[in-house]
């Protein structure tokens, strides 16, 4: 057993591990396009951030008053992301190095994320993160998407960790919500810097307000250590 106890890691995917965030706004885009809204912008897909694709667009349906099934807007755009991700999805260098880190120590890791299962895998594929990440969790599996807890405990019971052993790392307020609400630690480094203060991140034990430009490691796994139960 490493220094860090008993501890699990499970991580968020989108603008956490990886900035997959700009294929998902053109993934959007495209397909609100093609349903009748033209000027669905950068700053309206902010707010969406940390919410499952699945529930996106059933507000998107109610939002703009779009005929088209959840289930078609849902494959259009899942069809759309993974054409893109498959192409281009960077993962962030100081997360990937953190999860080798962890690899290093045998810590049991996870993926839970709100994109499908197969976008999951393409992006752990793709990026090289599957040979770290074998266990993988879509909120398409669960009865709930973040801010319901539902992802991360599913997480947690296919590692065989106690809740209070796992730390989440999560961009997005739902997602800090949702650890919370699963009786998880977790480190918040906010995609939009700018939404640090949402309610859903005042319940994170560290909150990086700098988003990944202050993400680092070493002073990550330094916290883990020092805070070890």
């Amino acid at each position: 057993m490493s220094d860090l106890g008993t501890l699990a890691v499970v991580f968020d995917l989108d603008g956490t591990l990886v900035d997959s965030e700009p294929n998902y706004y053109e993934a959007s885009r495209r397909t609100l396009a093609e349903h009748g809204v033209p000027d669905f912008t950068w700053a309206d897909h902010e707010s969406y951030v940390g919410v499952s694709t699945r529930e996106t667009v059933a507000i998107w349906r109610e939002r703009y008053g779009l005929r088209a099934p959840v289930t078609e807007l849902l494959a259009a755009t899942n069809r759309r992301y993974l054409d893109l991700a498959r192409t281009h999805t960077p993962a962030y260098p100081e997360m990937r190095a953190f999860v080798e880190l962890l690899a290093a120590e045998h810590v049991p890791m996870a993926v839970a994320s709100g994109s499908s299962l197969q976008a999951i895998q393409v992006i752990l594929g793709g990026t090289g993160l599957a040979a770290f990440l074998r266990t993988a969790v879509s909120s398409d599996e669960v009865s709930r998407g973040k801010p319901a807890p539902d992802v991360f405990l599913e997480a947690a019971r296919r590692l065989g960790a106690a809740p209070a052993d796992c730390v989440v790392l999560e961009d997005a307020a739902p997602g800090a919500a949702a650890a919370h609400a699963a009786g998880m630690r977790c480190i918040a480094v906010p995609y939009v810097p700018a939404q640090a203060d949402a309610p859903g991140f005042a319940t994170a034990d560290l909150l990086l307000r700098g988003g990944q430009t202050e993400f680092t490691a070493r002073s990550a796994y330094a916290w883990l250590r020092d805070t070890a139960r």
